[in-house]
């Protein structure tokens, strides 16, 4: 099977844009520099933010996405990938405008959670994520419950990736979010990293119950559907 291209839907932020593709290497069983897949990455930084639209309280980002979906279509990516959770609410309106699968990091999460058997895992994720009910949907769907933060806790969650990882301080993004993924776990089976920059921050040995890192399960994925190893998903 002819290997493909991969394309990244990036700068939601730059930093998980760069965290994903160093995990696609990392994870790609490469001898040589000629056994790994080809990617594009379009790293647009200039999307507008996702939360804040969903929220009612910025601009609408589908458009800046739905050029950026259509330039690495056209730069010849085979399918896309993006780095960034909250955008997958507007996962079907991107794949309406292209020719090419969008292979979402929600759907694949929650494969990989219905497949290791957990039927209660929390959520750590941005405002725009929760009550766009992206992880929601694609849980309840397979009868997977989901916990969340409370409201004081779920502040500390925005501070930790706003503050934090997106302001270029890993420091206070860590601290504010393994505290609370810390205190979240007590009441779970497990605990989705549901925003890119929760990815950056925690790492699985953080937590006493599995931490699931929609990152991994598409870097995978991606490595997978480039090396022609699965075939792409049929568009809808």
């Amino acid at each position: 099977m002819a290997e493909r291209v991969i394309g990244i839907l990036g700068g939601m932020g730059p930093l998980a844009t760069a965290e994903l593709f160093r995990r696609i290497v990392e994870k790609t069983p490469a001898k040589r520099d000629q056994d790994h897949p080809r990617i594009i990455i379009y790293n647009n930084p200039k999307i507008p933010d996702r939360t804040a639209f969903i929220l009612g309280k910025g601009d609408d980002p589908r458009p800046e996405l739905i050029d950026s979906a259509r330039k690495l279509e056209s730069w010849g990516a085979d399918f896309i990938i993006m780095p960034c959770n909250t955008a997958h609410f507007f996962a079907e309106t991107i794949q309406r405008a292209i020719g090419i699968p969008l292979v979402s990091m929600v759907e694949e999460t929650a494969k990989r959670i219905e497949e290791m058997g957990l039927k209660k895992v929390g959520l750590l994720a941005t405002d725009g994520t929760i009550k766009g009910l992206v992880y929601h949907r694609a849980l309840l769907r397979r009868g997977i419950l989901i916990a969340v933060p409370n409201k004081i806790d779920q502040a500390k969650v925005m501070r930790g990736i706003y503050e934090g990882v997106k302001a270029g301080n890993l420091k206070l993004g860590r601290k504010l979010l393994l505290e609370v993924a810390r205190k979240l776990e007590k009441r779970v089976e497990g605990i989705i990293a549901g925003c890119t920059e929760v990815s950056v921050a925690l790492k699985p040995e953080d937590l006493d119950v599995p931490l699931i890192d929609p990152m991994d399960v598409i870097a995978e994925k991606a490595v997978k559907l480039a090396l022609g190893t699965e075939e792409l998903p049929k568009i809808p």
